[in-house]
């Protein structure tokens, strides 16, 4: 990614950390920051606040709009955008529209991602559905541009590995 435009989604289960991680990477590399659940339309939001996972028909109209919010910061500079991006088939949808999109894979277990959504309040997401995230993820594959690093570490300590591994000098 070095001398490239950075396009960064963080990725992973809820409450691993993406939109805390994306700011502070976006801010590292001077690009814009967008959390992903700002992305979705209403009726996602409110399936989820009810409890309700979405299934794949309410995920393609939302990771159209991650991937062209991508693809619109590739002219302006960059930006690094908050979205779960849980299964391969969701990256390369985003990919299809930003095919210069890298992925930053926050990992935990859904252990420490049900403590953390159980603390959290003013949050669309609960805890019960920690274990439908981790049901589809589909970890970032080898021959996937990007990287995994441990959502448990502090942040500093993550954005200072996504640099390194993705290459996104600041």
């Amino acid at each position: 990614m070095t001398g490239e435009t950075p396009l960064i989604v963080v990725m992973g289960p809820t409450a691993c950390g993406k939109s805390t991680v994306g700011e502070a990477l976006a801010a590292t590399l001077g690009v814009p920051f967008v959390d992903g659940d700002a992305l979705h339309p209403e009726t996602n939001v409110a399936k989820m606040a009810a409890g309700v996972p979405l299934d794949d028909d309410d995920r393609w109209p939302w990771l159209d709009r991650v991937g062209a919010t991508l693809d619109d910061a590739a002219d302006a500079g960059g930006a690094v955008v908050a979205c779960s991006a849980l299964k391969r088939a969701y990256r390369d949808r985003i990919r299809a529209a930003a095919p210069g999109a890298s992925f930053l894979e926050l990992v935990l277990t859904p252990e420490e991602a049900t403590r953390r959504s159980s603390s959290r309040v003013d949050h669309f997401m609960p805890a019960s559905l920690v274990t439908s995230q981790f049901g589809t993820l589909e970890v970032l594959a080898a021959d996937e541009r990007g990287t995994r690093v441990d959502a448990t570490l502090p942040v500093t300590r993550i954005v200072a590995a996504a640099v390194d591994a993705l290459g996104a000098g600041a």
